[in-house]
């Protein structure tokens, strides 16, 4: 079982939350919050498994409890704000995953939490579009190492950072979608990351 922990400072939000969340059979929401200050409280006491952060609240804000938080729980940013710059912080703060409200379904939401749980990242198609754009334009922390990856390996990451799916690089390098996939799985074990998001940072000399 997954175990939730919802911190936003709209009851409203959280009660819908609570709701779509709990009519899941794998997953039970153990506790809300309504800052940061009493989201780091209930992570502490209730240790769960994936934590649904909201950036924008009183007292303490997702951002400041960030590094903190994330010691005790996987982090799913859920928020309004799109923000390149706060994507990017998010992200390289600890959080595993980022999903703008208005943009994902109940269904997305617990493919979210699935995912992040099991230790996968998640963005969704807003988050991800700024977020790669944001890399794009920013230039490298550091010259970008090969990581003993082949030329076509390499293509396909430097596509991924173009924000393309695996079906959209397999049509821009005519291969098959199944070889772009085994690219990537290859790729991942270079970079040593374990999914597309930890992989889109490392790629970009992010982290």
């Amino acid at each position: 079982m997954i175990t939730v922990l919802v911190v936003d400072d709209n009851p409203i939000v959280r009660t819908a939350l609570r709701d779509y969340l709990d009519a899941a059979d794998d997953v039970t929401v153990v506790a809300e919050a309504a800052d940061g200050l009493e989201a780091l409280s209930e992570a502490r006491r209730t240790g769960p498994t994936v934590t649904l952060l909201d950036h924008r609240m009183p007292i303490a804000d997702g951002l400041s409890v960030l590094p903190d938080l994330a010691r005790l729980t996987s982090i799913l940013v859920l928020t309004s704000d799109p923000d390149p710059t706060l994507i990017a912080d998010m992200l390289h703060g600890g959080a595993r995953g980022y999903l703008v409200h208005g943009t994902f379904t109940p269904d997305d939401l617990h493919r979210a939490v699935t995912a992040v749980a099991s230790g996968q990242g998640w963005l969704s198609p807003a988050a991800a579009a700024v977020a790669t754009a944001t890399m794009r334009s920013r230039p490298a922390l550091r010259p970008r190492p090969r990581y003993g990856l082949t030329r076509r390996e390499q293509d396909v990451l430097d596509l991924l950072t173009e924000g393309l799916t695996n079906a959209a690089i397999a049509h821009r390098l005519l291969l098959t979608e199944k070889t772009v996939k085994n690219h990537l799985h290859r790729a991942y074990a270079k970079l040593r990351v374990a999914n597309r998001t930890e992989a889109l940072l490392r790629w970009t000399g992010r982290s």
